[in-house]
């Protein structure tokens, strides 16, 4: 008798949700008539089968390896997946752990019907895609949204006289409306998205999203007419299809792109305005002259944006650490990071957006690398302090490995314990004394038997004792790599090697107004890694886990 599993999904939050139970109850019904046992049922709701990225197909794929089932019965192909590699994909995978797919639509899959439904799938997805970019093109020119809604409407739900729902209408919410042309108005006044945002917090007024206010979301990107300051919407016009939008094969993400302008469908609504047209003009004035003034440095970033694409591959590059130091930074009042922020500064972000950090000291980047930099070399690495915190680490490691001894050795002499007495339970009952207080006896011993015998593999090995001379090993490491942070060629492994070190820096007010107080800290058990590894060929940064931090001090002056 085959074991089966059954999968259901369906594709829209527009169809019913009885949709998984209709298709897994005509499936039962199937296996009930062929004799088949389910072992398993699984589905996926309101996903799209465009793509694998979806937990029910993804357990079906795992199960199929360990063996559970023999076959998989769906109502049809397209069930699984409309993408044709996708459909091919699990049928390969399915095929190599021995199970097959029937269908009832089409029977038995078999390689035939992997690649003529996989195109008409194909063909459909296209075809629907056609259709439905039509549709919304229709309803753009006849003046209503075709996509989701913005800060500062409502959407108007009705039914036309076919009890149809009416789509694409919507309606100003006047306390929001006005909450936009505050926004433009402090704009154009000269007052920045990062202050707006901050004052907006303060105020207590809920952003787009039910949270906080960021300036992101004030100053958007104004080439796909992202952000508040760049919705057309605000003066009546609607404009659609300025991007498109493309599924990454290898990640199933999504990325977008830039249609011709050529493309761009505009329509006229002149109800939804909410901002004066001269106020519309004057921010994008502002926002023209910011472009030329910062125009340089605007192209200076994007030219190293591209170098280091160019240089790594186009891999990742973009969250790689801009700055020696990004990423690492910290405020110490409230926990939260500390950025960049104009003119080459780092302030904390919350205090900066409103979220309730008084934090309002700044540091130039320059000058926080410089004393950073001074800091690991003149007091992390010292031998004297180096000395002291690894004879305190080494003192800890000892004692550790003495518990661990310890531990490890109770463990094997209550084994040896617990053998005896199961051996001696045995010889009583084969001699015929059973009795049922030895037989629950037995049992109990068995399990403590094996409890035992599971925890002495995961015993955890011994720390190696630490070399005397390490400590100056690591001083001569750290004036090699402050060294290299001087030649442009080995600046950018040096600084990949540092942030293995330090894997925080704290940041918090000092005692006077100019006073900064500045922490470095780092995992004293990777910096002994790193020791080790600097010390081989072919050495190159990795960032690795610890336990145990070393902390320092470095005053600092605003």
């Amino acid at each position: 008798m085959s074991r089966i599993a059954l999968y259901a999904r369906y594709s829209s939050d527009n169809q019913r949700d009885a949709s998984i139970e209709d298709q897994l109850r005509q499936c039962r019904e199937r296996a009930t008539r062929e004799g088949w046992t389910v072992v398993e049922s699984y589905s996926d709701r309101a996903i799209s089968g465009a793509s694998l990225i979806r937990s029910g197909i993804q357990s079906l794929l795992a199960d199929a390896q360990s063996g559970r089932f023999d076959m998989v019965l769906s109502e049809a192909l397209d069930r699984i997946s409309r993408d044709q590699e996708d459909v091919a994909g699990v049928f390969k995978r399915l095929r190599f752990a021995g199970v097959t797919i029937f269908t009832l639509s089409e029977g038995e899959i078999n390689e035939l019907h992997v690649g003529l439904k996989g195109t008409m799938n194909a063909l459909f997805l296209k075809d629907l895609a056609i259709k439905t970019h039509r549709g919304i093109r229709g309803r753009i020119e006849a003046g209503k949204i075709g996509g989701g809604n913005a800060y500062g409407y409502r959407v108007i739900r009705q039914l036309d006289a076919r009890g149809e729902p009416i789509r694409g209408e919507r309606e100003i919410i006047e306390e929001q409306a006005e909450i936009v042309r505050r926004i433009f108005r402090e704009y154009v006044a000269g007052k920045g998205p990062q202050r707006i945002a901050a004052d907006l917090n303060r105020d207590g007024i809920p952003s787009p999203t039910g949270k906080r206010w960021n300036d992101t979301t004030i100053r958007g990107n104004r080439i796909i007419s992202s952000g508040i300051l760049n919705c057309e919407l605000y003066i009546g016009v609607i404009r659609w299809n300025r991007q498109r939008k493309l599924k990454n094969p290898d990640t199933g993400h999504f990325a977008y792109r830039l249609n011709p302008e050529s493309e761009w469908i505009r329509s006229e609504a002149p109800e939804l305005r909410i901002v004066p047209q001269e106020l519309w003009d004057a921010a994008k004035a502002k926002q023209d002259e910011l472009t030329a003034r910062y125009k340089t440095r605007i192209e200076a970033s994007r030219e190293g944006t591209k170098r280091s694409l160019a240089r790594n591959g186009a891999m990742n590059a973009t969250h790689r650490p801009r700055t020696l130091l990004s990423g690492l930074l910290f405020c110490g009042c409230c926990g939260g990071s500390y950025a960049r922020r104009g003119q080459d500064r780092y302030a904390c972000t919350n205090h900066v957006l409103g979220n309730g950090c008084d934090n309002a000291r700044t540091i130039a980047r320059e000058a926080l690398e410089a004393r950073v930099l001074t800091g690991l070399r003149e007091r992390m690495m010292t031998p004297d302090m180096a000395a002291e915190a690894m004879r305190a680490y080494a003192q800890e490691t000892n004692r550790l490995n003495r518990e661990r001894r310890n531990t490890a050795d109770a463990t094997r002499r209550e084994l040896t314990e617990t053998a005896k007495a199961i051996a001696e339970i045995v010889r009583v009952i084969e001699q015929g004394g059973w009795h049922r207080a030895l037989s629950d006896r037995l049992t109990e011993l068995e399990a403590r038997q094996e409890s035992l015998t599971a925890r002495v593999p995961d015993a955890p090995q011994d720390v190696p004792d630490m070399h005397p001379g390490i400590a100056e090993t690591y001083r001569r490491r750290i004036e090699r790599l402050t060294a290299a942070l001087a030649h442009p060629d080995d600046a950018a492994e040096a600084a990949e090697a540092i942030r293995e070190i330090i894997d925080r820096i704290v940041i918090a007010p000092g005692p006077t107004r100019r006073d900064l107080s500045i922490t470095l800290q780092g995992e004293l058990g990777t910096i002994l890694d790193w020791i080790d590894r600097t010390g081989k060929p072919g050495y190159k940064p990795a960032p690795d886990t610890a336990s145990t931090r070393l902390s320092v001090s470095v005053k600092a002056r605003a």
